[in-house]
């Protein structure tokens, strides 16, 4: 199925390749650009008319639907029950451990701070393994499998490596995973170790641990499984086509998603893009990119040119699921932004806690990571850029428990240092500790458990 309905297209020359013929590392061999899945129904796919077998929109609605009510995995899949927008691998071939299908929740509280009428948060951190990759490794692992591999690795901050460890365990392949020492949240590392991956501790940062992953699967028989692989992608695009049914397949006006690695929003761009060539809808929303101040290579590059060329920064930032200084996808993405009328947007650490404390207050919580995305909306409904009238969806990348440590910190006041509270307002500073509910200690006493009632509240306690 793959070799007929398929090909991958440079997105910086437009060659076209077969798929299984790509290099390791998934580098076009005349641009060294990165590569996407086309389909013979693609917008300006270079196929004959008559050979174009364009999906019903309708059709497609109505069996995704159906689906629904299916026994089988990869109908209750919120990844391969829209597998009709992405035929990469025969159905005998697919390894699903029933991820997507995640929840589109309301954020009222956080809405009517910002004066917002509608603001909402897609949860990827509701996928099994607790963040957004799941959606991509099903995908890109599923053709690992396909192609025969016995072993598959990832470069990663963490998220990847819990997803890429879980999807090999479930197809019994061997994982292998780098991770740079010292900078990843234990939480998800005790993920990777727990599905049985083999851990490599590198004494560098991310992109040194991407360096060494290329070369490695450029002298051995191992499938790169890192966001330059175009299959993530593919499995990446299909929250676009929740939200949509999710919202009775109305667009809405932004997506904002957090910028680590870039690859999010290009698949998002991607998946939305398809569903208009393709008739589900009349438009796409506006995507936008909030990267943390410590990492924020494609906001100075967006910023200095336009995004002609990026330089890389040294990462440095707690939000540690995108402490990413070399991103792979940025052209990519800088392509999305630029379709969708987008932008992006930096935030520093204490906008960073604040917001990942205020989504925590809506009863949801996320990893710190995913808060970069409120924090961004903060400063993009304060210059007029988001309108009170207009719908917003923030993307919420990784589950609150994949570090633990970070919110912890944060309630016990001890998150932030003297330097980056004096970075914010006196109004930042009053809500950082105002945000705070750490654990108060006291003697087992009943009357010393009421007065503490009383002082949160302000009706005394009764007895």
């Amino acid at each position: 199925m793959s070799m007929r309905t398929h090909k991958l297209r440079c997105t910086g020359c437009d060659l076209r390749i077969a798929g299984e013929t790509a290099r390791s590392d998934f580098r076009c061999p005349a641009c060294g650009n990165l590569y996407e899945v086309e389909y013979t129904w693609s917008e300006g796919a270079a196929v004959p008319a008559e050979q174009i077998n364009q999906p019903n929109a309708s059709a497609l609605r109505y069996l995704w639907t159906e689906r629904r009510d299916s026994t089988l995995a990869i109908d209750q899949s919120g990844v391969w029950r829209f597998r009709d927008l992405f035929p990469i691998v025969d159905d005998d071939k697919i390894v699903t451990l029933r991820e997507g299908n995640t929840p589109l929740y309301e954020l009222p509280k956080a809405a009517a701070a910002l004066g917002l009428n509608w603001l909402f948060a897609k949860h990827q951190g509701m996928n099994p393994t607790g963040s957004f990759k799941d959606t991509g490794m099903t995908a890109a692992l599923s053709v690992a499998v396909s192609r025969g591999f016995e072993w598959v690795a990832c470069a990663s901050t963490g998220n990847t490596s819990a997803a890429m460890a879980a999807y090999a365990a479930r197809a019994g392949l061997k994982s292998m995973v780098l991770i740079p020492e010292g900078k990843i949240a234990w939480g998800k590392l005790s993920q990777s170790m727990d599905y049985g991956s083999n851990t490599i501790q590198l004494r560098t940062d991310f992109d040194g641990c991407v360096r060494v992953l290329t070369d490695l699967v450029g002298r051995a028989p191992i499938y790169l499984l890192n966001s330059v692989n175009p299959y993530r992608l593919e499995g990446q695009k299909t929250p676009a086509f929740e939200i949509l049914e999710q919202n009775d397949w109305r667009v809405p006006d932004h997506v904002i998603v957090p910028g680590g690695n870039l690859a999010n929003c290009s698949a998002l761009g991607k998946g939305f893009a398809e569903m208009k060539h393709l008739g589900f809808t009349r438009k796409v929303p506006k995507i936008s990119v909030i990267q943390a101040e410590g990492a924020n290579p494609l906001y100075t590059a967006m910023q200095a040119n336009g995004g002609r060329s990026l330089t890389p920064v040294t990462a440095d930032t707690r939000a540690s699921a995108i402490r990413i200084g070399n991103p792979a996808s940025w052209k990519k993405a800088v392509r999305i932004l630029e379709s969708t009328g987008g932008w992006v947007e930096q935030v520093n650490e204490l906008e960073i806690a604040i917001a990942k404390a205020e989504i925590g207050r809506e009863g949801i919580g996320c990893e710190p990571a995913s808060a970069v995305t409120l924090a961004g909306l903060k400063k993009l409904v304060a210059d007029g850029r988001v309108g009170r009238e207009e719908t917003a969806v923030l993307l919420l990348t990784g589950h609150t428990l994949k570090d633990p440590e970070y919110t912890i910190n944060y309630h016990r006041g001890q998150l932030l240092n003297d330097a980056e509270l004096a970075a914010g307002t006196p109004a930042q500073r009053d809500e950082y500790k105002a945000t705070q509910f750490g654990p108060l200690v006291l003697d087992p006493n009943t009357d010393d458990v009421l007065r503490a009632i009383e002082s949160m509240t302000a009706v005394p306690a009764t007895r």
